[in-house]
């Protein structure tokens, strides 16, 4: 099973607190999930934590939080090596990659290092629902505003380039987000960005943006571009997704 044409969901959110467990699944997961199509049997969902180096404690909170949605997971790691023997395979035989956040400059070198980019663009074709938060949003555009290299933000620009737009992520929790992408766009180093408040995420058909969509009330997408010689945001309002299970 896999989605009907090239399909990303970019979010700054998916996970929350559980009252038995560190982590859950929220309902951008679980849409991810949906926008797969899977049904008759459980979603297959491989779980890629490159930004945060494979941190074990990452991956063992994720995996219990796919146990609690009943999803089967599975961890692609490469450090100190792949842990599987066909990364190719591997990936393509999953309905959903979810990547996890933070550093989008380390895991974007260390995945060019394995030929994982290439791969991950042959999955996207081949109609696995690429998703993730923070880091693994910004991985799938042209980049973005990171912090990666040091407190103080700074831009990356040399994303996967498979959705041709800057990526803003945590737009309304990190204040330095948002004029950082605006005098990006305002440079010319990208034509226009699109950022999504914590919670949101962005789903996205081939390269064109089909939705905004958020686990949380009163939160937003935006689009940012140049008009003339300046700059404008145009706040889109995303559709409220049913609320995940406990």
């Amino acid at each position: 099973m896999t989605a009907p044409e090239p399909t990303i969901l970019a979010t700054s959110g998916g996970h929350r607190v559980g009252a038995r467990t560190r982590v859950l699944f929220d309902a951008l997961v679980h849409h991810a999930v949906d926008l797969s199509g899977v049904h008759g049997r459980r979603p297959r969902i491989l779980y890629v934590g490159t930004a945060v180096g494979d941190a074990e404690h990452v991956t063992a909170r994720v995996a219990e939080a796919a146990r609690v949605a009943g999803f089967d997971l599975t961890p692609l790691q490469l450090f100190p090596m792949p842990n599987v023997d066909d990364v190719e395979g591997t990936v393509l035989d999953h309905d959903v990659v979810w990547v996890m956040g933070g550093s989008v400059a380390n895991l974007l070198a260390v995945w060019r290092v394995h030929g994982l980019d290439a791969v991950m663009r042959r999955a996207w074709r081949a109609g696995v629902v690429l998703a993730g938060v923070s880091a693994g949003s910004i991985c799938w555009f042209e980049g973005g505003t990171t912090d990666s290299f040091g407190p103080e933000l700074r831009p990356v620009t040399d994303g996967l380039g498979l959705l041709p737009y800057g990526n803003g992520v945590h737009y309304d929790s990190d204040p330095g987000r948002r004029p950082l992408i605006h005098r990006l766009v305002a440079d010319g180093v990208f034509e226009a960005a699109h950022c999504t408040d914590d919670g949101v995420g962005l789903v996205y058909r081939g390269t064109e943006p089909v939705e905004a969509v958020t686990e949380l009330p009163g939160k937003a997408a935006y689009v940012v571009r140049r008009d003339g010689g300046r700059v404008v945001e145009e706040r889109l309002e995303p559709r409220s997704l049913p609320a995940a299970a406990s």
